[in-house]
């Protein structure tokens, strides 16, 4: 009997909702298939209920950048469901390698941006910026661009046009910055200019993000006293404008809190770490430009763990967790949920990662099928299945990248 025999017999209604229980890389495979199937599990509603169901276990995602180089480990897990558990052991999901890239890599609503990365096996070409879907495989490679240490890269999403945007702020040409933005799923994909009222230089550790449709990062500037200063630029991902506000202080880590901006900056009283001090400052209005400010001090109970001054804020869960992790593994990363009104730190001890280096942990990724995933991103690592089924599993799902030469 065929697949298509097959699937005449199953109700179509019953046939997507055992699928929308699968894994993405399980649809991944099945839509190459057959056209038939393939058509079926594109279709708009069964990526709405995919995403329903998806939305109620986000996964925490782990980029592991091992520092004797090599490529980049993409892991994750599910975020813990019970808060009133103190402490949990548990070993991250080995996703998938990524080319090597010298940069880090930035997250916005599902999407990773590795902003160089060596596409071809020969070292003395150029890198170019690439954009994936961990989740569905796909990817796309953008136009190359002549980068420094100085250059910083973001990824914006408009909700409303439903579009993502990558910046670059290159070097200074003349008494200008020069700023270039890329949207993806416009046809032939081109870099264009866009301007900026003044010269800044975005603060490289602090990382931006973009809260509904508005992308925040930390930079600083000379103003007209010729003093140093540090400013938040609000660039409306839309619009392409950007907006300028004091910095009330030079934060570790810019958060998404509750849907406004947040601002954390932390203070170790011990050379182990704990207590941790957590100054967190919140933008109730951008254009009165008011924060709030709250202080907390974080405690490890058991006394037993050793952090040593190697944390960073991930971010802020729904139900109003604060998340840090560490910022480097030796194949054992610890993740704390503070919650402030509880006052209560549960700690997830990690087991699972390879190499020893440098991990970036993204929080509430979601696994997501997206309808218009295949117009912004054009090349899918599930096209090995439609050349040999049998070695999928075993493959490195991006070496695609390194075989590509024609997306310049």
């Amino acid at each position: 009997m065929n697949r298509e025999k097959t699937l005449d017999s199953i109700p179509i209604d019953l046939f997507l909702e055992i699928f929308s229980r699968l894994p993405t890389y399980s649809v991944g495979r099945s839509r190459c298939v057959s056209k038939q199937w393939a058509s079926i599990l594109g279709r708009q509603d069964f990526t709405e209920l995919f995403l329903t169901r998806s939305s109620t276990r986000p996964f925490l995602l782990f980029a592991l950048q091992p520092y004797h180089g090599g490529e980049w480990l993409l892991y994750s897990l599910l975020q813990p469901q019970n808060p009133y558990e103190k402490s949990i052991e548990v070993t991250a999901d080995f996703h998938t390698k990524f080319p090597r890239s010298p940069y880090d890599c930035i997250y916005s609503s599902g999407l990773l941006c590795f902003p160089a990365v060596w596409i071809s096996k020969n070292k003395g070409d150029d890198a170019a910026p690439v954009i994936c879907n961990p989740s569905t495989g796909h990817y796309a490679i953008l136009p190359k661009l002549r980068m420094d240490k100085k250059t910083r890269s973001f990824l914006g999403f408009d909700p409303i046009e439903k579009q993502f945007k990558v910046l670059f702020m290159m070097g200074i040409v003349g008494s200008e910055r020069v700023n270039l933005i890329l949207t993806l799923g416009t046809g032939k994909m081109r870099w264009r200019n866009i301007q900026c009222p003044f010269t800044l230089n975005p603060f490289r550790l602090c990382e931006g993000i973009c809260i509904n449709g508005v992308l925040y990062y930390l930079a600083k500037h000379i103003d007209e006293r010729n003093q140093k200063c540090y400013v938040i630029v609000c660039f409306d991902v839309r619009s392409e404008k950007s907006k300028f506000l004091d910095s009330v202080c030079l934060f570790d880590q810019l958060i998404n809190y509750k849907g406004k901006l947040g601002g954390f900056y932390l203070n170790y009283a011990s050379s182990d770490g704990f207590p941790l001090k957590l100054t967190m400052w919140v933008l109730e209005d951008v254009e009165k430009q008011e924060w709030s400010k709250y202080v907390y001090t974080v405690w490890d109970e058991s006394k037993t763990l050793k952090v040593d001054h190697k944390l960073s804020v991930v971010g802020m869960t729904a139900r109003g967790d604060i998340v840090l992790a560490e910022k480097d593994t030796s194949n054992l990363l610890y993740v704390f949920y503070f919650n402030p009104e509880r006052n209560t730190l549960q700690s997830i001890k990690i087991r699972g990662f390879e190499y020893h280096g440098k991990v970036s942990v993204f929080l509430d990724h979601v696994e997501d099928l997206n309808v218009n995933d295949t117009k912004i991103l054009k090349s899918s690592v599930y096209a090995h299945l439609q050349q040999d089924r049998c070695t999928f599993e075993s493959s490195n799902k991006f070496d695609a990248l390194c075989l590509s030469d024609d997306d310049d």
